[in-house]
């Protein structure tokens, strides 16, 4: 095969004069940068992401907290039954019990979130499982139950005594 004609196409490929073909693609310091930049991309945002899923996994366990508390209120009222509420800070979660043969519901928090404390503090008390009764037509105690992250995040469901239904406060970090 001849020489290959000179023309505008033949010199923009570098075919002309028998120069090889020109290489397209990456070399490996570009591929390298890249990557240098995309892990750093990464080592930068990953702090601020697991924060944010500790965030999201809190408000979603005290919206979880408050169903069950909900769900305590609502069965003493409904069911016109004594219902007993077992909170647990050591086991990290809170147990229902009734008259009812066989009930017992349990809730336990996901990991990362923990139960912290009940409120109000009882000075001197020494059982680890603060026991509550709701009974059918008496006031709803006035109780709270706070809930932390692993990042410091807290936030307290409590009852509210006049209305039974239990709210959901954000803890300002002191």
């Amino acid at each position: 095969m001849g020489p290959v004609p000179f023309t505008a196409e033949t010199r923009r490929r570098g075919v002309w004069r028998g120069e090889p073909k020109a290489r397209r693609g990456v070399t490996l310091i570009e591929l390298l940068v890249v990557v240098i930049i995309i892990g750093l991309v990464v080592g930068v945002s990953f702090p601020s992401v697991t924060a944010g899923l500790d965030s999201v996994r809190l408000a979603s366990a005290t919206q979880s907290a408050a169903a069950f508390l909900n769900s305590a209120v609502n069965r003493a009222e409904r069911r016109q039954d004594a219902v007993e509420l077992a909170i647990s800070p050591g086991e990290n979660g809170m147990t229902i019990y009734s008259n009812e043969p066989g009930f017992k519901r349990e809730f336990h928090l996901p990991d990362g979130i923990s139960l912290d404390a009940v409120l109000p503090a009882i000075p001197g008390e020494t059982d680890p499982v603060r026991r509550i009764l709701f009974l059918p037509g008496a006031a709803v105690p006035g109780i709270g139950i706070q809930l932390s992250n692993r990042h410091g995040s807290r936030r307290i469901v409590r009852l509210d005594p006049m209305t039974g239904f239990p709210r959901v406060e954000s803890v300002e970090a002191k």
